[in-house]
């Protein structure tokens, strides 16, 4: 107890002597001395401790090894994928200035819990291949380029990425992926070693263009531009898939098929664009001189360049009939089809007998089966049917000036003027009694008329009423034809009619009971029409009806009883009176 004492009396003298001298209580009861890379910060325990608080002695770890915290706070590198814990668990100090701080066994360290997992020959190789001494784990370099930069035989020029072609296994062993470039390698490519193109171990400025690796292989001597792939192929240079259809928009078909490409393109295949017109190389196989424009193949055909297949029908021409036969050139005589005229006339000339009087649309007739046959329909073209003698007369005796120019009319009467002996007194209507099968045989009907042929009127000869061929001036009134036959001597008047009958002039048939208001009964039914009607005929109704008018002399009572006799006269007989 006395020894106690006595060291408690020592120690408060040290701190009391220790505070004289200005050091703080901590830094008297310090265990030891920190280690020589924190020996900076002896002078002031604050700098790493909190007074009273463990826990915040990390954070004050953490202000200084910033990169520690931002591991810790991305859960990235070796702190981050440790779990939570302080830091003197793992790093303890006051050891003295050469004491190791950093204790780490690198046989057992777990590459995989840092930011650079160690694969193939990476796993064999010592940690100071790449930790160099004095440097911290973490500055060990993660690039490729960086430990393998004496082996990069391509000087830098593909950049740092060698991981996208070298491996983990082997460096010298090399995996690129060429299909994940703009320049995949197909056919032929795939089996070339890279240094048939990737010359001098540069990748990055490799040309892509066909020719600059097949120059010597291009027969054409760049004639064709540099564009191989258009007509070569990746599998063999020899093989050629260029579909001129296709690619060219120009299908070859016949003589095109084995025409050599020099054949049309003579230029260079890409600059001097070829017109896809047959002229631009068939302009002195032209016969034409151009006359029917650049569409060659309208005509002609690939098979040869002398067969023709021209589709005639397609023209304002058609070829029918014997023109069929014909041979081009006897229609086109110089080659030049557009301006050859398509009227009948032009070659037809010699065999126009009418001497174009009849015009020069010979079509309207003639036919293309044969000049001598014609089809003219007369009733549909001509609108004026041709029938009994007219069909037989031949086409001059009417048309005798031009056929079209000189319109005919189409009354009888422009014909048959000298043959009209009614001397146009009955107008041009001829065909209103005249017929096409014989002009002196007439089929008139008089019942269209105002006066209609009936009875013994339809057998009487024309002349016996039309005296004259003035036929419109016969009087229609009967007496006109019967006046020797009026036994009336015109006594009853013109119209015989209103008694006198078509059937018979001796038989009549004047109704008085129907069509008067004087009905005849007893013995006036037996009175002769004379007896009464002493007057003329325009006179006759105005007979009296009274019986005094034709009893005077037999009225015994001398007209004491008036004029009505009926009232007490029966007309069986005048003396017969009524019984009352």
């Amino acid at each position: 107890m006395k020894t106690l004492l006595k060291l408690l009396y020592v120690l408060t003298l040290c701190l009391v002597a220790s505070l004289a001298h200005g050091q703080s209580v901590e830094t008297v009861i310090m265990p030891g001395k920190l280690t020589s890379s924190h020996a900076k910060l002896e002078s002031d325990c604050k700098n790493c401790h909190v007074r009273f608080n463990k826990a915040g002695q990390d954070e004050r770890c953490k202000d200084c090894h910033k990169e520690i915290r931002r591991d810790l706070d991305t859960k990235r590198g070796f702190h981050g994928r440790l779990k939570p814990q302080r830091c003197a668990a793992c790093h303890t100090d006051h050891a003295g200035r050469e004491a190791r701080i950093v204790v780490l066994d690198e046989k057992k360290f777990d590459h995989s819990q840092s930011n650079f997992m160690l694969r193939g020959a990476h796993l064999k190789k010592e940690c100071a291949a790449c930790h160099k001494p004095g440097r911290k784990y973490r500055e060990a370099p993660s690039t490729c380029v960086a430990c393998h930069r004496d082996n990069d035989v391509h000087k830098g020029g593909l950049g740092q990425g060698c991981a996208d072609c070298h491996n983990e296994s082997n460096w010298k062993e090399a995996k690129f992926d060429h299909s994940k470039t703009d320049f995949p390698l197909l056919g032929a490519h795939i089996s070339t070693s890279c240094k048939s193109c990737h010359t001098d171990g540069r990748y990055k400025g490799t040309p892509k263009t066909c020719i600059a690796c097949h120059r010597v292989d291009d027969h054409h001597k760049t004639h064709f531009g540099e564009n191989c792939r258009s007509c070569h192929v990746e599998k063999n240079w020899k093989t050629i898939t260029f579909n001129h259809e296709q690619d060219a928009h120009f299908a070859l078909k016949g003589k095109h098929q084995t025409a050599k490409c020099e054949s049309c393109h003579t230029g260079f295949l890409y600059k001097d664009k070829l017109q896809a017109t047959c002229i631009s190389c068939h302009r002195n196989d032209d016969k034409h001189k151009g006359s029917l424009g650049p569409n060659c193949a309208n005509c002609h055909i690939e098979r040869s360049w002398k067969e023709t297949r021209f589709d005639h029908s397609k023209t304002r021409f058609p070829l029918l009939g014997k023109h069929g036969d014909v041979e081009c050139g006897a229609c086109h005589k110089d080659q030049r089809f557009r301006e050859t005229p398509s009227e009948c006339i032009t070659c037809h000339k010699k065999d126009d007998r009418h001497k174009t009087r009849f015009g020069e649309d010979c079509k309207s007739c003639h036919t293309e089966k044969s000049w001598k046959a014609w089809h003219f329909d007369h009733a549909r073209d001509g609108h004026w049917a041709l029938q009994g003698k007219h069909a037989n007369t031949k086409c001059d005796s009417c048309h005798q000036g031009n056929l079209f120019k000189d319109k005919l009319n189409q009354n009888c009467v422009s014909c048959h003027l000298k043959d009209d002996r009614h001397r146009g007194t009955l107008g041009t209507a001829c065909g209103q009694c005249h017929n096409e099968r014989e002009w002196k045989s007439t089929a008139f009907d008089h019942n269209r008329t105002h006066f209609p042929l009936i009875g013994q009127h339809s057998k009487v000869e024309c002349a016996q009423c039309h005296k004259t061929q003035a036929y419109k001036d016969v009087a229609r009134d009967c007496v006109g034809c019967h006046d020797k036959q009026d036994v009336h001597k015109r006594r009853l008047g013109p119209r015989c009619e209103t008694c006198h009958n078509s059937r018979d002039w001796r038989s009549w048939d004047f109704d008085h009971n129907a069509r008067t208001h004087f009905k005849l009964d007893g013995a006036h039914a037996r009175t002769t029409c004379e007896s009464c009607h002493t007057v003329r005929i325009e006179k006759q109704f105005n007979v009296s009806m009274n019986c005094i008018s034709c009893h005077r002399m037999d009225d015994v009572h001398e007209g004491k009883f008036g004029p009505r006799c009926e009232q007490c006269h029966l007309t069986s007989t005048f003396r017969e009176v009524r019984s009352r």
